[in-house]
């Protein structure tokens, strides 16, 4: 089976589980954080997503990768050879995807334990209001999480980390404020506001662009 043909196979198994699912172009590109012209294509036969890609579509769809690169009318007889290079690729996909999920928790376990030593010692010491390391956690997590899953080329949960970020430093710094300097600053918060703005435009100005390109 040649690529075009897979292409072809592809596409046409995927407009027809995203039809049964009742759900349009733009709305599965939606699930898939793509734009609806990455789909148009997909469906068109023009590119194909990528193999993570086509895992989510299979646990979208609620069938098997083997379903989505299936003919319905007729099977080449080489397509058990393509099939099975592809079943291949699913499963180093998800190992590799299982393997940063434990990176991503142990780097999470790490800055609340370096919290959590933070307020035993900064406690013992008999310093009051020790437990504003763990308000401080939060940023420092987000930040974290978002360095690796940017290092791996995963833009998927940046938005959510940015604003965590946002909202978080401006959490640590009122109650650093509250608690030692005995200020009630509250406005603070409103700073968040064209923050929580800024960010949502400008994943919504560049969230396209990448994949389009990439399936292009």
């Amino acid at each position: 089976m040649n690529d075009e043909k897979l292409k072809e196979i592809l596409g046409a198994n995927i407009a027809s589980y995203r039809k049964r699912q009742r759900l349009t172009q733009a709305g599965l590109a939606e699930k898939l954080n793509y734009s609806d012209k990455a789909v148009s294509k997909w469906e068109r036969g023009e590119s194909m997503p990528d193999v993570l890609t086509l895992v989510q579509l299979a646990q979208l769809f609620d069938v098997s990768v083997n379903d989505l690169l299936a003919d319905p009318n007729s099977l080449p007889p080489d397509s058990g050879i393509v099939v099975g290079k592809m079943e291949k690729a699913v499963e180093k996909t998800l190992k590799r995807k299982a393997d940063k999920q434990s990176i991503l928790g142990l780097s999470s376990i790490l800055v609340w334990f370096v919290a959590l030593l933070a307020f035993v010692v900064v406690s013992s010491l008999g310093i009051p209001k020790s437990w504003i390391a763990f308000i401080y956690a939060i940023p420092a997590n987000a930040i974290v999480l978002l360095s690796l899953r940017s290092a791996w080329h995963d833009f998927r949960w940046n938005k959510t980390l940015i604003s965590v970020i946002v909202w978080g430093a401006l959490l640590s710094l009122y109650m650093s404020l509250l608690l030692f300097a005995h200020l009630n600053i509250w406005k603070l918060f409103l700073l968040g506001i064209p923050g929580q703005i800024a960010v949502f435009l400008w994943f919504r100005l560049f969230r396209k662009q990448p994949k389009e390109e990439q399936n292009g």
